[in-house]
């Protein structure tokens, strides 16, 4: 049986916040933006609210039927970054999300430098399944709605993964590494990948 995928409307923002909120608590890359537990219980949904606000204001947001999994999408074009990752953007997205953390702006212009914008391509910017729900392919049915249209388009994906087991979905999803890695100071290795279009 297919899991039903609809595309979220305003209406689903508080069910992404709190969805994204749960399953990047623990992520290596939220621990480093928000090292103390205690702030990132109290502050970590601030900053999923501001992503689920760029996105739904300048890309999609695909959800499953019953909530349980979401993957956010970037348009990107030729020579131009993400909201979040433009300099202003990124200042704005520190203050607006907690002032006195340079690593909320630090990890966006970090991403920023990786992130190729010399082609047209559908960023990955997120995708989150709930705690209790992971492991049963609500993830990759969610990338595959997208992907599957970039192959019948002509036109490439890309994404960071957060962890090495993330990465090892995304290469079986076609994603290969790009060669520029992440190194967040003192903190974890994110991974940058691409995928052609097939």
């Amino acid at each position: 049986m297919g899991v039903a995928i609809r595309e979220a409307e305003g209406n689903d923002r508080e069910l992404i916040v709190r969805l994204l909120d749960d399953a990047f608590q623990n992520d290596p890359v939220s621990r480093w933006v928000f090292p103390g537990e205690e702030h990132r219980r109290t502050t970590h949904h601030r900053l999923m609210a501001a992503f689920t606000g760029i996105v739904l204001a300048e890309g999609r947001i695909d959800v499953t039927e019953d909530g349980s999994a979401c993957a956010l999408w970037l348009p990107i074009s030729p020579g131009r970054h993400s909201t979040a990752e433009d300099p202003d953007g990124a200042a704005r997205l520190r203050e607006a999300v907690d002032p006195g953390n340079e690593r909320v702006e630090r990890v966006a212009r970090l991403m920023a430098e990786v992130h190729p914008v010399d082609r047209a391509h559908e960023y990955l910017w997120m995708i989150a399944v709930a705690p209790a729900r992971q492991g049963e392919g609500l993830g990759t049915a969610l990338i595959r709605e997208v992907i599957d249209r970039c192959d019948r388009e002509g036109q490439p994906a890309y994404l960071e993964a957060s962890t090495a087991r993330s990465a090892k979905l995304y290469e079986r999803l076609g994603f290969g590494f790009t060669n520029r890695a992440v190194d967040l100071p003192d903190g974890p290795r994110m991974w940058p990948m691409w995928r052609e279009p097939r």
